[in-house]
């Protein structure tokens, strides 16, 4: 049995106390590689990033596609030359988006929308979210006018609609010429030009009159496009009624191969002002045989241009006329027409429409005489107008009333240019009227 060494007594301190003090670790020298450090310090740089690209993404996304502040649909106007800041104000001023320029710009970066931003008239839908204002805007969604021109309208009436309406700028450099224009309902965006609107409305009628001469009747006697829409533009202003324009139409052209006048109203009318369109006061009697290029009571044929812009209807019922053998036509006192093929058949449409005249005339006055408690007149009795009045034109193109109302064609016996009758005009026992009082038919 070995012996162990005596242990020498020693205090409670000196027990405490190690022996012999261990040496510290070494480090690795790989550990202190300066790549090693910086590797790190470049993971740790991406994950940080990383975590803090994920939140905003978050973020942004949740910002770009939540529902905007609006109540209802809004139009809102950006102008042109307009940079990402000012679109952004725009927006936020007509309670659009409630972001801030920042985040609008931010957000059109995020959708690299900068170059797609347009100006224009804008419809934003309601509660639409920022990325579909900026869709809008991007795709040029911009709202469209509707704006309708009427049939039978001169180009220098159609031109004051033009100036009158505030969604054209610019002025024109010439007046187009009489029956160029196609009458139609057009969509135009703020800002239009009205040189644009023009060309788009002689583009149009270019079209539409080479569809129609294509297809015409070949035995109609008319000899070029220029023509066709010269009668076209009388038979426009002849009639508002749909189912009357292939009969006028055919009236005309009877004449016209029997080389009988065309004795047209409008044709005086247009002889006297020109682009105005109306007269503002009946026709007077000396007025009727005033020398004009235009007055077919004077002139032997078609007049040298049209006298208004004629729509499509008109176009196709000058180009395939019904196929009578109608030379007259007289108002029928219930806003349309009377057809017939001799004289002495359209003076007893006259006579008859004489007759209706008088006895309107007459209801009149006894709803006049009424005593004033009877305010209502009695349906056995009613009021009636002194004058038949057409109706307007039903065409959902042509809303608004025409330049001036159908005038109906003056009966002429062949053979008895003496006998020349209108409508409304006294039977030629009867004493004539003053010139300022003398009416064609309306």
């Amino acid at each position: 049995m070995s012996q162990r060494p005596p242990i020498a007594p020693r205090s409670p301190r000196a027990a405490l106390e190690p022996e012999q003090v261990p040496q510290p670790p070494k480090h690795s020298q790989r550990a202190r590689s300066t790549l090693v450090v910086v590797g790190n310090a470049i993971f740790t740089f991406l994950i940080v990033a990383m975590v803090l690209a994920g939140g905003v993404f978050f973020y942004g996304k949740k910002t770009i596609e939540a529902q905007g502040p609006l109540a209802e649909d809004k139009v809102v106007n950006i102008p042109p030359r307009a940079g990402m800041t000012d679109i952004g104000d725009i927006l936020q001023r007509n309670g659009v988006i409630t972001a801030d320029r920042w985040t609008f710009i931010g957000s059109v970066l995020a959708l690299n929308a900068r170059s797609g931003l347009k100006s224009g008239e804008y419809l934003f839908q309601k509660h639409a979210s920022l990325r579909g204002v900026i869709n809008t805007i991007v795709e040029g969604k911009v709202v469209q006018h509707s704006v309708t021109i009427p049939e039978g309208l001169t180009s220098e009436q159609i031109v004051a609609r033009l100036q009158d309406n505030d969604i054209f700028t610019g002025s024109l450099k010439e007046q187009p010429r009489e029956g160029t224009l196609l009458p139609d309902t057009y969509n135009f965006p703020r800002g239009t030009s009205r040189d644009q609107v023009i060309n788009r409305m002689q583009q149009a009628q270019r079209k539409v009159l080479a569809e129609v001469w294509a297809r015409r009747n070949p035995d109609i006697p008319v000899r070029s496009p220029e023509q066709l829409v010269t009668l076209a533009s009388i038979v426009e202003k002849e009639t508002g009624r749909a189912d009357e324009r292939s009969r006028v139409a055919a009236v005309f052209t009877n004449r016209l191969r029997q080389r009988i006048k065309l004795q047209s109203d409008p044709t005086i009318i247009y002889g006297l002002v020109g682009g105005k369109g109306t007269l503002g006061r009946p026709i007077r009697r000396s007025e009727i045989q005033q020398p004009s290029p235009y007055n077919t009571y004077v002139i032997d044929g078609l007049p040298p241009g049209p006298i208004a812009n004629p729509g499509r209807a008109s176009l196709e019922a000058t180009a395939n006329p019904a196929r009578t053998r109608d030379l007259f036509f007289v108002a029928d006192g219930t806003g349309g027409h009377s057809f017939t093929e001799t004289y002495d058949q359209h003076q007893k449409g006259v006579a008859k429409l004489r007759a209706m005249e008088r006895q309107q005339q007459n209801d009149t006055v006894d709803a006049d005489d009424q005593p004033p408690v009877a305010a209502v007149p009695s349906p056995a009795t009613p009021a009636a107008p002194a004058k038949p009045s057409a109706p307007p034109k039903a065409s959902p193109k042509a809303a608004a009333p025409k330049a001036s109302a159908p005038t109906s064609i003056i009966a002429n016996e062949p053979g008895a240019a003496s006998r020349k009758r209108t409508a409304k005009r006294a039977p030629a026992a009867a004493p004539a009227e003053p010139e300022t009082e003398e009416e064609k038919t309306q």
